[in-house]
């Protein structure tokens, strides 16, 4: 590894379930942190992200806020390209001004999930939902505004707060049936496991785009079904399709991302979904 002190870090959407692995990670005594939420600095207030990034000077700047409720985006897409897309934007402007690199997030939903096989960093997106093509328009503008950029693509991504893994578990404790699509298809990956990967990559100064998914793919019935054995809980999951459940049924089919990009850089790529699940449950019992 080259250099392991990143310096000054800002991380925009610090609450969020990646930001929040990331800082664990990471050696105060070497790394001066300011994190941010959006009460404190609105990534999509322009002037503000100037202004915060002038007054403190980061080396690198990791965008982790952005507005992921896919309904949410459909019934307001002007809200979901104003955080999602113009976010990114001030945030690679003023990495651009203060010479930082920049992280951005993304997501398996810059694709359309028709594949029969996996979606590696070379791969044309196409997203077909407002998230999707306002998360692929963050990119973009990561891409022109900020040349020292990292983006970073994961799925189903699992952690501390609201997502599937911790929503099943709340479900399985009151309910006795639980209707978990089978026709959805991708690769599960722990906040942790991304956070690290994340680490990795500015430890070795790389750039560009990569995926960063835990090796393995499954669907949400099976995902589902591993979850609750980890568990302990005997909560009964019946297999449905996406589209009788609103709240995914806007997620791509089959979204199974290839890490190509670290492999073919000879780096670590995350453990497997079954794994990285595995310590994540254990963690939930200490």
């Amino acid at each position: 590894m080259r250099n392991t002190q990143l310096g000054r870090v800002w991380i925009a959407g610090a609450d969020g379930r990646v930001a929040r692995e990331f800082v664990k990670l990471l050696d105060t005594r070497e790394t001066e942190l300011f994190l941010t939420d959006r009460e404190d600095r609105d990534v999509s207030d322009a002037d503000g992200v100037n202004m915060f990034a002038e007054m403190n000077r980061p080396d690198v700047i990791i965008n982790c806020a952005g507005i992921t409720d896919v309904q949410l985006c459909e019934t307001e897409p002007e809200l979901a390209y104003r955080v999602n897309a113009l976010g990114a934007r001030n945030l690679a402007v003023a990495a651009r001004r203060v010479n930082a690199r920049i992280v951005q997030l993304s997501t398996d939903d810059v694709f359309d999930g028709k594949t029969d096989t996996y979606y590696s960093e070379f791969d044309q997106p196409a997203p077909f939902t407002v998230y999707g093509k306002s998360k692929l328009a963050g990119e973009n503008f990561v891409k022109d505004l900020a040349p020292k950029h990292l983006i970073i693509r994961s799925s189903w991504v699992y952690g501390e707060g609201k997502n599937f893994v911790n929503d099943l578990l709340e479900s399985a404790r009151g309910e006795k049936e639980i209707l978990v699509p089978e026709n959805q298809v991708a690769a599960p990956t722990s906040a942790l496991e991304v956070a690290k990967c994340i680490l990795r990559l500015l430890t070795e100064e790389a750039y560009g785009t990569y995926h960063a998914v835990c090796s393995g793919s499954c669907s949400r019935y099976e995902f589902a079904a591993k979850i609750l054995q980890l568990a302990g809980l005997e909560a009964r999951i019946i297999p449905a399709f996406s589209d009788d459940l609103p709240d995914i049924s806007m997620r791509p089919a089959r979204s199974v991302l290839y890490n190509m990009m670290l492999r073919i850089s000879c780096m670590e790529t995350p453990v497997s979904w079954q794994e990285a699940l595995e310590t994540y449950i254990r963690s939930l019992k200490n």
